[in-house]
């Protein structure tokens, strides 16, 4: 099939980046995203492309040279997908907090809205693409909704899953270790592999069945969340022990067969993917009895969410068994630099203990607003709204959210914290002055000189 029209249902951190790339390497074709959130939309129209919804290095280059041109964004749903010829379900798939799977399964009613949509509206023939991170077979239940219409209309379905990593979304797709394609036609899939094939090798699409595709993503994710909960593991060993955890870090990462990649000792995992994802990998591995397997996986969330507990449990230790009343400034609310996703983020439980122990929190983020702020604590429900606007206060200067500050605590390894004055301060803080360096990207020694009580990850 040619492709000439294209719609992307969902404008969040998968569709946004990966249509604007889409749209910058095929410029005969019209790219168009589509939400039912106009304010988003609104935002992704904004003039002034430094106020897009999502940050990504890169990315507002790329909507500014293609927006107007080939790249469109609207809430004109029906009209988008009947236009179409190839629609990408780009929707958010959360982990389910009622019924069946509580706690551990997707939940994919917005994929089912969007299938039944494009049911509903589709005259002509589409193939339609799951972009969206997925459990294994759900192209099924798509494939059976899209073929019990009653009408004519083809609809083939692929799966391509996205391996893109935030802070670094456009440079993944501008140049990516592989793009998966999985379907059962291969006339659909040569021609989602044609779109990709305007910039990326032949030899870097790999074309599998939809199940294999499918369960690819979940497995990618669920591999490199191991390899931080397994360094992470050790960086615990390693304070009882008079060994430092980045040494031990280089020098297995040197061994060829392990690699350095995803070796740096963290207060922890955050993001969309990674939890939800080796939830999802538990749910499915126990729904087919397969406990030992799904034991496994889940060991590595268990040691995530102890990993988060542990740095806030010291932090109360050494601030004399007590924070209440106390001022903590938390730096970095994002759950990695470069971006302005905040989901799952460590800082968000770190600071709901605190909070619980009356800590006052004062937060600074290069990227992150207050707004986000107060709605990522009052989705816990731990406390009420109320409450949570009292006891955190966000600050647009990194000078002034550590004023007065009995700790400091590092919870983004943005690379402008480096940067800073740490004398100047040093000398606004509350004494004697903590550091509890979430991310180990201060040097002790430097900081020791100036004359802060200094604590990281795994020294």
């Amino acid at each position: 099939m040619k492709i000439t029209n294209i719609c992307c249902i969902g404008a969040g951190y998968v569709g946004g980046p990966t249509m604007a790339v889409i749209a910058k390497k095929n410029p005969h074709i019209k790219v168009t995203i589509v939400d039912i959130n106009a304010e988003r939309i609104a935002a992704w129209n904004n003039k002034d492309v430094s106020k897009l919804p999502i940050y990504e290095p890169g990315l507002a280059e790329i909507v500014e040279e293609t927006r107007g041109k080939n790249l469109f964004f609207s809430t004109e749903i029906d009209k988008t997908i009947a236009a179409s010829e190839m629609i990408f379900i780009s929707v958010n798939t959360p982990t389910k907090t009622y019924g069946k799977g509580k706690g551990m399964a997707a939940d994919l009613k917005y994929v089912e809205l969007c299938a039944r949509n494009i049911a509903e509206v589709a005259t002509t023939d589409k193939i339609v693409v799951e972009k969206s991170t997925l459990p294994v077979r759900t192209a099924q239940a798509i494939k059976s909704i899209l073929h019990n219409t009653g009408s004519n209309v083809k609809f083939d379905i692929l799966s391509n899953p996205e391996f893109l990593a935030e802070g670094t979304a456009v440079q993944d797709l501008l140049s990516p270790d592989r793009v998966l394609i999985g379907g059962e036609s291969e006339d659909a899939i040569e021609s989602l592999a044609a779109i990709y094939g305007s910039w990326v090798p032949q030899d870097r699409i790999l074309r599998t069945n939809v199940w294999s595709s499918e369960l690819s993503k979940l497995t990618a994710n669920a591999f490199l969340a191991q390899r931080i909960s397994s360094i992470n593991a050790i960086s615990e060993l390693c304070e009882h022990t008079e060994a430092n955890v980045n040494e031990v870090a280089k020098a297995i990462g040197m061994d060829s067969r392990i690699g350095p990649k995803f070796l740096n000792a963290s207060i922890g995992f955050g993001g969309s993917c990674f939890q939800k994802d080796i939830l999802n990998l538990v749910y499915i591995a126990r729904s087919y009895n397969l406990n030992a397997v799904a034991d496994y996986w889940e060991q590595v969330i268990i040691l995530n969410d102890h990993q988060k507990r542990r740095f806030s449990d010291n932090l109360i230790s050494t601030l004399y068994n007590t924070v209440s009343g106390k001022k903590i400034a938390m730096l970095g609310w994002a759950f990695k630099k470069d971006t302005n996703d905040t989901r799952e983020s460590a800082a968000i439980y770190v600071a709901d203990h605190l909070l619980n122990e009356q800590a006052n929190i004062a937060v600074y983020d290069p990227k992150v607003n207050s707004e986000k702020v107060q709605a990522d604590l009052n989705y816990l429900n731990t406390r009420s709204d109320e409450e949570n606007k009292d006891l955190v206060k966000y600050y647009d200067d990194p000078y002034e959210v550590s004023k007065d500050a009995h700790a400091i605590a590092i919870m983004t390894e943005w690379d402008e914290f480096k940067t800073y004055d740490w004398q100047r301060i040093y000398e606004q803080m509350k004494k004697p002055a903590f550091i509890f360096d979430g991310r180990n990207i201060l040097n002790k020694k430097e900081m020791t000189k100036i004359g802060f009580e200094y604590s990281s990850i795994g020294q």
